[in-house]
């Protein structure tokens, strides 16, 4: 149903640059308009993607971080200000997305999202963007992805070294990302303890927001497909991530009681 803003001349104006894209056009951009994203982490990866989807139109984003802005979250966080440090990020953030598009709608989740909870999530957002630095709750996100059947895009970066990925449950020759870490019990390294090249985390969450534009239009590029980008040297790799029949999450091999 458009909104009497999408049906005005500001709209079109605004958005025109991709609305004259043959992939967008005007049904799409209200397809984006009317399109709820979930972004957890709002950290490194979830500022460009957050401030990128805003600014492309997308009209809900569910923002999930129960942390706070500190010093040395500037050098990376670009959602974040100097003004900012001791806000919550997700405050920080929604006052930053607002700036850029103030018809934009933001539900924050300044908390630890519980399963339960991010279950229902899961079934009230169209997509689901994993911007977060630990693997217990990229599993987690994985699992909710599975059991809603939402859309998925994946993203990490430390050192010089980024991935970007996405998975859709709905589409039974994706994989999930159990098929890429199978062992749960992963530790994931830290920002903090390794280091990490600024740009990077902007290269990496400039691809997640874009391949959620372009599952958001109905033409997913990553699905399968995994990109692997070493800052240092400037190098793109890409793999296929072909679904694990034994995948313990997903796979058609296992036996579920």
């Amino acid at each position: 149903m458009k909104t009497s803003y999408q049906k005005s001349e500001a709209f079109a104006e605004r958005y025109s640059r991709q609305i004259k894209l043959p992939h967008v056009g005007l049904k799409g951009q209200e397809a984006l308009a009317n399109a709820k994203v979930l972004i957890v982490g709002m950290g490194g990866l979830g500022s460009p993607v957050s401030l990128y989807l805003a600014a492309a139109g997308v009209g809900f984003l569910g923002i999930a971080d129960f942390d706070i802005v500190d010093q040395s979250n500037l050098q990376r966080q670009i959602a974040h200000r100097e003004r900012d440090i001791g806000l919550l990020k997700t405050e920080s953030a929604e006052l930053a997305l607002k700036d850029i598009n103030r018809h934009l709608s933001i539900e924050r989740y300044d908390f630890t999202l519980e399963k339960a909870e991010l279950s229902t999530l899961g079934e009230e957002y169209d997509l689901i963007l994993d911007c977060t630095d630990n693997f217990p709750t990229r599993f987690q996100l994985n699992d909710i992805s599975l059991l809603t059947k939402t859309p998925l895009v994946s993203g990490a970066a430390i050192r010089w070294e980024g991935q970007v990925t996405a998975f859709d449950p709905g589409d039974p020759e994706s994989p999930c990302y159990q098929c890429l870490y199978p062992d749960r019990s992963l530790e994931a390294a830290s920002c903090a303890a390794e280091g990490v090249i600024s740009p990077l985390v902007g290269v990496i969450g400039t691809m997640q927001a874009l391949e959620a534009v372009n599952i958001l239009l109905g033409r997913a590029q990553l699905i399968g497909t995994m990109w692997l980008f070493d800052a240092q040297f400037m190098e793109w790799q890409q793999m296929k991530l072909p679904k694990n029949p034994s995948c313990p999450a997903c796979g058609s091999d296992i036996v579920r009681s």
